[in-house]
């Protein structure tokens, strides 16, 4: 959740950063300058109110033995005011901060100092590029034309509907091999797997900043529960409501888990294949991390992500996102782009970010140091590692053969048991 201070206090930097983001309604500052100005004074009458009543509850006995009949049903009357008008703040207040909280939770992060300024992705910085990028001695094919037989569409259309997929065969063992390179790569640099739910609830999805921003997004049960959208959202409440020893930091987490997500992108884009699907799968990488060590640690967390990567022999970039394009969690993004010949461009397949505390204090997830003066919010990282229906689409496109087949990547041949995929 935003922090309340941060607009209080320094209202002119939120107003930037928004304005850096493209936030369109800027009024909302002051509905929560607003807000925030009527809970505090509402808490000072509650305070005022509850004291004078204490204060004169005091002298009842007093004025129940020496006093007048008149003032002992004065002082009667007085507190029977005074004990409803001290019942009537608690709605009230409640009312206020539930308003309040609303608005908290549609702020985006504020962005980070270094992220740079720019209107949308035609703004992002271009930090590095890895790798070769392949030569054909023949126009490279798209994945849907390369993996005719694996990738049932047609099928995925008669169960579920648009934008689903069945993989067969040799494709559903590439999908497995991936995402057992992916996890094993992942618990070699001390993260922990972890099997999380699927199915979460309203407060899960709050915690890890989905709602109320992205519930239109999400799949959602009769029951009030949803479908996760990313592994993060489970990930990220693991420790919700804790308080965590600083001894114990950081956390390192994986999780391999399928993904859904209503709306799959943009409309009228990537109709065919895979690159844009309802439900898919990704490995997930997330850090818990101190305050201090969290630029070092997205640092890192975009190294595992590119070392996948690099294991795959894939032709990749690492683009920085400017502030118009940054996501609503996010105060400084990393996205790896890989090489796709048959689409000839680059194409997202992780995005690692630094939330800093933003979805620490929604999830309430805090550490002590070892002085025990007060709580402090932990900064909460996540990164794909990687979208594994986006590693099928750049294998294909990039380990083609002239004859149809592919060459499956060395590190997957233990996995694979193959080294060749024929269709």
């Amino acid at each position: 959740m935003f922090d309340v201070k941060l607009i209080t206090e320094n209202r002119e930097e939120v107003l930037r950063s928004l304005k850096n983001r493209n936030f369109k309604d800027l009024s909302i500052v002051d509905e929560i300058e607003r807000l925030s100005g009527r809970r505090k004074d509402l808490i000072n009458e509650f305070e005022k109110t509850k004291a004078l009543q204490n204060s004169r509850s005091k002298e009842m006995p007093i004025v129940m033995k020496n006093g007048t009949d008149q003032e002992k049903t004065d002082l009667k009357n007085e507190l029977k005011l005074l004990s409803e008008q001290v019942k009537s703040y608690a709605p009230q207040l409640r009312e206020v901060e539930d308003s309040l909280n609303e608005l908290l939770l549609s702020i985006p992060n504020m962005l980070s100092d270094k992220t740079p300024v720019g209107k949308d992705e035609n703004d992002n910085a271009v930090i590095r590029v890895e790798g070769e990028m392949p030569s054909f001695g023949f126009q490279p094919l798209e994945h849907f034309d390369i993996a005719k037989s694996g990738l049932d569409m047609e099928r995925g259309v008669k169960l579920s509907g648009a934008r689903f997929v069945v993989y067969s065969a040799e494709m559903a063992s590439l999908e497995r091999a991936l995402m057992n390179y992916m996890v094993d790569s992942a618990v070699q640099n001390g993260y922990v797997e972890i099997v999380p739910p699927v199915l979460v609830n309203r407060e899960t999805m709050t915690g890890s900043g989905q709602l109320p921003k992205f519930e239109d997004d999400a799949y959602k049960t009769t029951e009030d529960m949803f479908l996760i959208p990313t592994a993060e959202v489970s990930l990220v409440n693991l420790h919700r409501d804790e308080i965590i020893p600083v001894s114990a930091l950081p956390f390192n987490y994986v999780a391999y888990t399928p993904c859904f997500r209503r709306e799959a992108g943009s409309y009228g884009k990537d109709t065919r294949g895979i690159i844009r699907l309802h439900q898919f799968n990704k490995v997930e990488l997330v850090k818990f991390t101190l305050p201090e060590k969290s630029e070092e640690e997205l640092i890192n967390l975009t190294q595992n992500a590119e070392n996948i990567l690099k294991g795959l022999g894939l032709h990749y970039r690492v683009v920085e996102l400017c502030s118009g394009d940054i996501g609503f969690n996010a105060m400084r993004t990393y996205d790896i782009e890989v090489w796709l010949p048959g689409q000839n461009c680059f194409r997202e397949i992780s995005s690692c970010s630094n939330t800093g505390d933003f979805q620490a204090r929604r999830a309430s997830v805090r550490f002590k140091r070892d002085d025990g003066k007060k709580t402090e919010f932990v900064h909460i990282l996540n990164g794909s590692g990687l979208a594994i229906d986006r590693c099928i689409v750049a294998i294909l496109e990039n380990y083609q053969q002239p004859d149809g087949s592919v060459k499956v990547p060395e590190v997957l041949k233990p996995y694979m048991g193959k080294e060749v995929i024929t269709f």
